[in-house]
């Protein structure tokens, strides 16, 4: 088809990380909503050449869900833009299925967006919208600033749709058989990620490096510290981008946490921080590891909870393949500097720098329920009177059914997501680790791919 009487706007790579970039000082700067959101359609009424606009979304599990609006209906119909939430798994039932999105004008460029009832008020079951009320309030009440940056893992696997025939083939592909920090400049992997590493600048993910990691065909692209409802929703636009450019390329990316079994599984280590004004409140040059009191506080609040955090930060079947003492994995509930198998480590850091790495969360957990797991337990939560805290003995639970036990049965849960939440969350999981052996074996079965949150479909859903 001929593009001579289309015109459509297109940007080079540059000025779209300076826009990006001005959008994401914007949010740090914490521009007035209503200035942004005028801004915003402004924007959008000036510029002809915007045709259409994507929304995106989150549901309850952490699958990232996308609509277009054409540009002129949504100028028009912003504030009412209404969907069947009976069709996302985990939201309404299908008599009140009447769901409303509200659109985040500060995450414009990315257009992430809140969930609401039909009456208007917060919807529970967005965790976004969780996440943001409640940064919001600490940056209120404390002029705290919550920071997030993830170390995402992933792999690159030959041929589309890899995952959604896993229960047909029984195996994926390495397209790469180098190791960390080695692959042949002109290697499939090593094209694929500096062609994610392109578009992440683009968007204004402001890069720090890239590279293989440790098992065949596995990478990791790190990018900077953010504020925390815009790490999450950069680990979402993350796992978007990846997956398209793999599919260009005729990939498949997965972020399954262990999609084969004798080699590194792939996790979100999830580097954490507070800041109040222009300092960071867990740097205390004289303190152990220099982590401030307030930072240890922090991070024995999350070790107080793990058990109740697992399923959290663990939340497919497959996950519970990685934590297996083997192979790196971060199944034990205590914290360490150095050993990378403590759910928690403590990195050198300096005045700026200066963090905690919860090491136990997996590539597909819903990002904005565990950052807000993390940073609600690591402020609020409560610490435990047992000695040796930090050195325990305890590990997480190698099953899913264990960790729906523990999840469901957690007060503290409970308080924090509220009973709802809490059961509507535990009954997806386990509605997923009922149709797996509980006993994982020695091979990852297909079911563990096939009705994964982030694979399934309606067709695979209902082979069963």
């Amino acid at each position: 088809m001929s593009n001579e009487y289309r015109n459509f706007l297109a940007l080079s790579y540059d000025e779209l990380e300076e826009l990006n970039l001005q959008a994401k000082a914007d949010r740090a700067n914490r521009v007035a909503a209503h200035e942004v959101r005028e801004k915003r359609l402004k924007y959008l009424t000036d510029e002809k050449r915007i045709k259409a606009v994507t929304v995106l979304f989150t549901d309850l599990e952490g699958r990232l869900h996308l609509l277009d609006y054409d540009k002129k209906f949504l100028l028009g119909a912003h504030e009412n833009l209404t969907f069947d939430g009976s069709s996302i798994r985990g939201f309404t039932a299908q008599k009140e299925s009447d769901l409303r999105l509200g659109i985040d004008w500060s995450a414009f460029y990315w257009v992430p967006a809140d969930v609401f009832d039909k009456d208007g008020t917060a919807y529970s079951g967005d965790l976004r919208g969780v996440l943001k009320a409640y940064a919001d309030e600490q940056h209120k009440k404390n002029n705290y600033t919550l920071n997030a940056a993830t170390e995402i893992e992933g792999f690159l696997f030959a041929g589309k749709d890899a995952e959604r025939t896993y229960h047909q083939t029984g195996k994926f592909e390495f397209i790469s058989t180098g190791g960390y920090y080695h692959s042949l400049p002109l290697d499939p992997l090593r094209q694929f990620i500096d062609t994610a590493a392109e578009v992440q600048r683009a968007m204004g993910f402001q890069n720090e490096k890239d590279h293989p990691e440790v098992a065949p065909s596995q990478y990791e692209i790190n990018y900077g510290y953010s504020e925390v409802v815009g790490a999450a929703d950069q680990i979402q636009l993350y796992k978007l981008l990846t997956r398209q450019i793999a599919n260009n390329m005729g990939f498949t990316a997965s972020y399954l946490p262990k999609p084969v079994v004798g080699v590194n599984g792939s996790g979100m280590h999830t580097n954490v921080s507070v800041s109040k004004g222009k300092t960071n409140l867990f740097w205390d040059e004289k303190g152990e590891e220099m982590l401030s009191g307030f930072g240890w506080r922090f991070l024995d609040r999350i070790l107080t909870s793990a058990l109740d955090l697992c399923l959290v930060f663990n939340s497919s079947v497959n996950a519970y393949r990685r934590l297996d003492p083997h192979f790196e994995a971060p199944n034990q509930i205590r914290a360490s500097a150095v050993d990378r198998g403590a759910m928690v480590r403590v990195p050198i850091g300096n005045h700026r720098s200066m963090r905690t790495e919860v090491r136990a969360v997996a590539p597909d957990a819903n990002p904005y329920l565990a950052l807000y797991g993390i940073f609600k337990t690591g402020l609020d939560g409560e610490i435990s009177k047992a000695k040796n805290l930090r050195s325990g003995s305890g590990f997480l639970p190698d099953n899913i059914q264990k960790a729906i036990a523990d999840f469901e049965s957690s007060e503290w849960i409970k308080k924090i997501l509220s009973g709802d939440v809490q059961g509507r969350y535990a009954e997806l999981k386990q509605a997923v680790a009922n149709r797996s052996p509980r006993e994982l074996g020695t091979f990852v079965k297909g079911s563990e791919v096939q009705f994964h949150h982030e694979v399934y479909n309606q067709s695979l859903w209902n082979m069963f």
